[in-house]
């Protein structure tokens, strides 16, 4: 008797009374990013993280194109996506991303297991011409799939400038060289939809033993290596592939990465 009693309570739950249960539901709510965190703008500083911040990344042995995984570098509080059409040769990756600049990365990354010299190029687009300036769209030869990975990445910023930078070991800050050759001006500075010059149509990164070099077609013409390269050992094998991340901690965007050479030889840059 007590049995059906309790078999009866529970079918009224859930039948006649369906909003007690989804009253109790949980709510998702997506974390709040501390201030240190926001983007730069007139009256706010992005500052590193602290020292003993990580997060574990997310890793995902879901093939895409040409690439054998994905990972969210970081875990940003919002998670990333990607997909590949065959027919156009293009890349789209959707996501977050507090910075790939400090002792840690935030962004969704590609990737294939190589060993050797390497040659990666892609054409780069922002569907989305507003989005944050110091977005960046990346190509990427790191170590491991840590937050704070040794690495080397070339990068094409929303605004246009160009990076070629390392974390030339874990848990130190990025270094890098800076080429401002055109894009919107700075949000927060004067004149911040200014045109100035042009912004890259391609880039790409050569890896030839321990030295690493960038590549960069401006407008349509042959690549060519665009200032010095960089020294950094990494040991094989590593990670090779393209990514991106918005520059916001708690907001998504996307950039669409096309045309992609990977081989596994250096001097086929193109």
């Amino acid at each position: 008797m007590k049995a059906a009693f309790g078999a009866s309570l529970v079918a009224a739950m859930l039948f006649a009374a369906p909003h007690l249960l989804r009253a109790q539901a949980p709510v998702a709510t997506t974390p709040s990013a501390p201030a240190l965190a926001q983007p730069g703008s007139a009256t706010h500083a992005q500052v590193a993280p602290p020292a003993d911040f990580h997060r574990p990344s997310k890793n995902f042995d879901t093939p895409l194109g040409i690439f054998d995984g994905q990972s969210d570098i970081g875990s940003a509080l919002l998670p990333g996506s990607a997909s590949y059409d065959a027919t156009t040769k293009q890349y789209t990756i959707t996501a977050a991303g507090y910075n790939v600049w400090y002792t840690r990365d935030e962004f969704r990354y590609l990737w294939k297991k190589m060993s050797g010299d390497i040659s990666l190029a892609a054409d780069i687009t922002f569907p989305d011409p507003k989005g944050y300036g110091d977005r960046k769209a990346v190509l990427v030869i790191r170590q491991d799939l840590d937050d704070d990975s040794k690495e080397v990445i070339a990068a094409l910023h929303g605004l246009g400038m160009i990076q070629l930078a390392q974390r030339p070991e874990k848990d130190v800050r990025v270094k890098d060289m800076e080429y401002r050759v055109g894009g919107r001006g700075r949000p927060g500075g004067a004149n911040p939809d200014s045109l100035v010059g042009v912004a890259a149509k391609r880039i790409g990164i050569e890896k030839r033993g321990n030295s690493f070099a960038l590549f960069v077609s401006l407008e349509g013409e042959s690549m060519h290596q665009f200032g010095p390269p960089i020294k950094l050992h990494i040991d094989a094998p590593f990670y090779v592939g393209i990514g991106f991340c918005s520059h916001l901690p708690d907001k998504s965007d996307t950039a669409v990465l096309s045309n992609v050479v990977l081989k596994n030889l250096a001097g086929k840059v193109h």
